[in-house]
């Protein structure tokens, strides 16, 4: 990890101010979390609703310190293969066939195929050799010399099988590679688990994790998250915006309206240069923080009466 990570970590409220910097408003105890992880060399499992910030929790984190980001990202039927590492095998056919001359002298002197075959065997460590080696996300992590900020991005998409093995990473931060041994981290890289609640996490890995849970911010704070990420929205607009989202999070809806929707929804009426919520406005801008129509024509019966209490002060 770089030198200067020790001086960002010197605090809780260092850490703050830091991602405060980066454009992520942090609360108390999300930066008391980030400060224990790093302390104490752990992950962080990191839950919530969709679009609250989890995954731009690690993004922040690569820019505060400086490190690269290294994402993977979950789903089913994902495997070592795709996680941890592959072979060059177009590489390898491509060096066989250069050295296919080579190879003539080295059988020459067969008697048989079986024969043929042992001398050849005296050579698979030459293709099954760390130049032929292809890093994916999790070898990748282990081999960054200065570290890295290892996001492993809906962890509760992937299969049980899988979540098994990256109990070797989170414990030891290595892995094993048959052809080679085992490869451990140079600098232990800085990793977060994002999970939206798919499936219940296993508690051999949550042993292994600091949890953290991101719920939708109060309104506050959501304030605060637009002013932070929608530079030069104002005060009016803001409250109206954000007292406005949290009356449509209390209805029935297929999916609530994230944080994130909420900064697009700013950002669009900023485009729009309005100064406050108008009803035509509303109406017409429903599908920015809406994802189906059905909770669209449940919002658009309710726009006036929820526009009245959205621009009561």
């Amino acid at each position: 990890m770089q030198n200067s990570t020790a001086e960002q970590f010197v605090s809780i409220e260092a850490l703050q101010r830091g991602f405060h910097a980066t454009g992520y408003v942090c609360t108390r105890e999300i930066a008391t979390t980030l400060y224990l992880a790093h302390h104490l060399g752990k992950p962080i499992l990191v839950e919530g609703p969709a679009g609250v910030g989890k995954t731009e929790l690690a993004k922040s984190m690569a820019t505060f310190t400086g490190l690269p980001l290294i994402r993977l990202q979950c789903y089913e039927g994902l495997d070592e293969s795709k996680a941890l590492y592959e072979w060059k095998y177009g590489k390898q056919l491509l060096y066989t066939q250069i050295l296919r001359d080579r190879v003539k002298d080295v059988l020459e002197d067969s008697d048989s195929l079986a024969d043929s075959m042992l001398k050849l065997h005296q050579y698979d460590d030459i293709f099954f050799s760390r130049q032929f080696l292809e890093p994916r996300p999790l070898l990748k992590a282990l081999q960054q010399e200065e570290g890295a900020v290892l996001l492993v991005d809906e962890v509760d998409k992937a299969d049980e099988e899988f979540e098994a093995f990256l109990l070797e990473v989170l414990s030891d931060f290595q892995v094993s590679i048959p052809e080679i041994g085992t490869v451990s981290a140079v600098t232990r890289p800085i990793v977060f688990l994002t999970s939206n609640n798919a499936r219940e996490m296993s508690e051999a890995l949550k042993r292994r994790c600091l949890y953290l849970y991101i719920p939708f911010p109060c309104p506050d704070f959501e304030r605060k998250v637009i002013h932070t990420r929608v530079p030069g929205i104002s005060d009016r607009l803001a409250d109206q915006l954000v007292r406005y989202i949290h009356q449509v999070r209390q209805l029935d809806l297929r999916k609530i309206p994230s944080v994130s929707e909420a900064i697009d929804w700013a950002r669009v009426l900023i485009v729009l240069h309005a100064d406050g919520l108008e009803p035509n406005m509303v109406t017409e801008t429903l599908n920015v923080f809406l994802k189906f129509e059905e909770d669209i024509q449940l919002v658009r019966t309710q726009v006036g009466q929820m526009l009245e209490r959205a621009k009561r002060t």
